[in-house]
């Protein structure tokens, strides 16, 4: 037997037969509600569970970001299709602090998740694009996260040392990525991002909020050790 591997240009157009498809089913973008709470943890435990470490600690996230000071609740937005939520984004303030020792007040986003069913059709990408314009008419300068590059340079990310945006530590982590929404404003000045304190999760607490879900196998796969070397991961300036 003969296996074909499909070559880039040929799986660009099943992606967007898929999205052909897809785009005449009933999508509706909208703020989440209470009553979506736990349906968007339950999705986004489904999206991230076994993604990064065996089992996952992001629906905890959302459900503690929603009491958070630093939650943006104008931002806090899902798609839902057909009456079900299949993609959700949640914003908190952050800030940006420069060599003269000025504070600029930013965005970053995370979780971003879309149910697996559901991926690859262009939901992340429209919640993004939703959310960008919003900020933008906020009038912040800029979205700074913790990501993939792969996921986020296509929306117009770059990473930090692009910018001269380092972690607190002045160092430019492979993850870093920022998006300026108001050109030229970092100009040449250096910068430390500061996010919010509600990303600092306990593991024991998020393991407690987790019991009270459907009980799902744990597993360690080969991604996960790719994970933990891109976090690890730092760019430096050229000498």
């Amino acid at each position: 037997m003969k296996i074909r591997i499909s070559n880039k240009k040929e799986q660009t157009e099943i992606e967007n037969i898929h999205k052909s498809a897809f785009e005449k089913t009933d999508m509706n973008i909208r703020l989440e509600t209470k009553n979506d709470y736990t349906q968007v943890e339950e999705l986004t435990r489904e999206a991230f569970w076994n993604l990064y470490f065996p089992g996952c600690n992001e629906h905890y996230l959302c459900h503690r970001l929603r009491g958070h000071k630093d939650f943006i609740s104008e931002l806090d937005y899902v798609v839902e299709l057909d009456g079900k939520i299949v993609t959700s984004i949640m914003y908190t303030h952050s800030y940006l602090i420069n060599n003269d020792e000025e504070t600029v007040q930013t965005v970053s986003f995370g979780p971003l998740c879309v149910h697996p069913d559901y991926q690859r059709k262009g939901l992340g990408s429209a919640l993004i694009e939703k959310t960008k314009s919003l900020v933008a008419n906020m009038g912040v300068p800029a979205i700074i996260i913790y990501g993939d590059p792969h996921n986020y340079c296509k929306h117009g990310f770059k990473n930090g040392i692009d910018y001269q945006v380092s972690d607190m530590d002045g160092e430019y982590p492979l993850g870093l990525l920022v998006l300026e929404l108001q050109p030229g404003f970092f100009g040449d000045k250096k910068w430390k991002i500061m996010q919010s304190d509600a990303y600092n999760i306990d593991q024991n607490e998020a393991d407690e909020f987790d019991k009270r879900f459907q009980e799902k196998e744990k597993k360690f796969h080969h991604n996960q050790e790719l994970f933990k070397m891109n976090i690890r991961a730092y760019l430096k300036h050229d000498s």
